[in-house]
C-alpha cells in the first residue's frame, strides 16, 4: 500500500519541481502574477511606461522584449544590439544602482551604442523606466535579482 502512494507522490513532486524550473527560465510576461513585494509602485510602472516608450523602446522593444531575435549576435558594424530588459537577458544580474548608472552614462564609454540620458532624464524618471521593465520580471527572476544584491547600494 505504501508503494502505491509513493509513486503518485513522486510524480506530483517531480512535476512541481519541473514547473518551477520552467518558470525560472521562462521569459517573464506582464500577465504573470507577481506576489513578491517590489520596490516600486503601480504609479511608477505607469509613469515608467511613458518614459520607456519615449526613450528606450526604439532599441529595447515596447515591452522591453528586445527588437532582434538574437541580441547576443554581433551586428555588421561590430556592435551588439540592445538586450531585452524583461528578465530574459542579463539586466537582472545588475544592481539597481548599476542599471540607473547605465541609463545615466549610456554604453558608449564601454564600447556600446546606448546614448547617455543624464541630461535628458531625471533620476526619478530613470527609476520609473526601470520599474516599468522590471514589472515584466517574474517573481523568480525578481527574487534572484534581490539575492544578488539588486537593492544594495
Amino acid at each position: 500500500m505504501k508503494a502505491l502512494l509513493l509513486i503518485p507522490t513522486l510524480l506530483i513532486l517531480s512535476t512541481g519541481a519541473s514547473a518551477q524550473s520552467d518558470l525560472l527560465h521562462a521569459a517573464p510576461h506582464k500577465d504573470m502574477p507577481n506576489t513578491t513585494e517590489r520596490w516600486y509602485s503601480a504609479q511608477d510602472i505607469q509613469k515608467g511606461q511613458q518614459v520607456f516608450k519615449q526613450n528606450c523602446a526604439a532599441c529595447h522593444g515596447d515591452k522591453a522584449q528586445g527588437i532582434v531575435k538574437d541580441w547576443r549576435a554581433e551586428l555588421p558594424n561590430g556592435k551588439y544590439p540592445a538586450p531585452p530588459l524583461n528578465g530574459s537577458a542579463h539586466a537582472w544580474h545588475h544592481r539597481l544602482k548599476a542599471l540607473d548608472g547605465t541609463i545615466q552614462r549610456g554604453g558608449i564609454p564601454i564600447g556600446g551604442t546606448m546614448p547617455a540620458f543624464k541630461d535628458k532624464l531625471t533620476r526619478h524618471e530613470r527609476l520609473q523606466a526601470i520599474a516599468y521593465f522590471q514589472s515584466f520580471w517574474s517573481d523568480n527572476i525578481y527574487q534572484a535579482w534581490l539575492k544578488r544584491g539588486g537593492l544594495k547600494p
